[in-house]
């Protein structure tokens, strides 16, 4: 999946994910301007294999990181990165089950849903538990992500994951040790994000808490 040919960078126009919006307004008397983007909602769920104890995490590539890790030039009027100086695996993070909320759903049933299609488990609803909704993005699109953990086990893994290939998914899962998972929260030299080390502390501190 970091096998990364060919970037270029041009104008977003009539995306289906984002709404760029410049937003106009006074504060306090003062005029103002901000620059933000209309986005969906968003899923995470934190997922535990009690059969062998591991975490259960999700690779994939992800554009944006990678383009922020990247330079950009300009060629013969197209604005592109170099691959050889700026390989795919910058792009690559590791990252809790995700997805949107683009269907008339639950947020629980989206996150079933998602689990079944990034990890091949089918987990009953009744097993996934909500920790909190959080707003995210607060100076770009002010989002809201609902997160929620998931015990899984061996009998419920009913496919392979790595999302749908019909909408141009690549995900690797990825299973990880409890201790593992403890260093994780901290290791820098890896593309995390900030919900899976929240997620990572809330597990350290309600579930396994008695188990250390």
């Amino acid at each position: 999946m970091d096998k990364i040919s060919d970037v270029t960078i041009g104008p977003c126009e009539n995306s289906k994910f984002i709404k760029p919006k410049r937003i106009h307004y006074k504060q306090n008397g003062v005029a103002k301007i901000w620059d933000a983007m209309k986005v969906h909602d968003g899923v995470a769920i934190l997922l535990f294999n009690s059969s062998r104890k591991k975490f259960i995490f999700v690779r994939q590539f992800r554009p944006a990181i990678y383009i922020a890790s990247a330079e950009t030039e300009v060629r013969d009027g197209v604005e592109m990165i170099d691959t050889d100086k700026y390989p795919g695996h910058l792009g690559l993070t590791l990252e809790l089950c995700a997805g949107i909320v683009d269907k008339d759903q639950p947020v629980a049933a989206i996150a079933k849903g998602e689990i079944l299609e990034e990890c091949g488990y089918d987990v009953p609803l009744e097993n996934i538990r909500k920790i909190t909704s959080a707003r995210g993005g607060v100076g770009t699109t002010g989002s809201v992500l609902h997160l929620f953990y998931a015990e899984v086990s061996d009998a419920m893994k009913t496919g392979p994951g790595g999302g749908l290939a019909s909408e141009g998914e690549m995900i690797d899962v990825v299973e990880m040790s409890v201790e593992e998972g403890r260093a994780f929260m901290f290791d820098e030299s890896a593309n995390r994000v900030h919900l899976l080390i929240f997620a990572l502390y809330w597990f350290f501190g309600t579930i396994w808490k008695d188990q250390s």
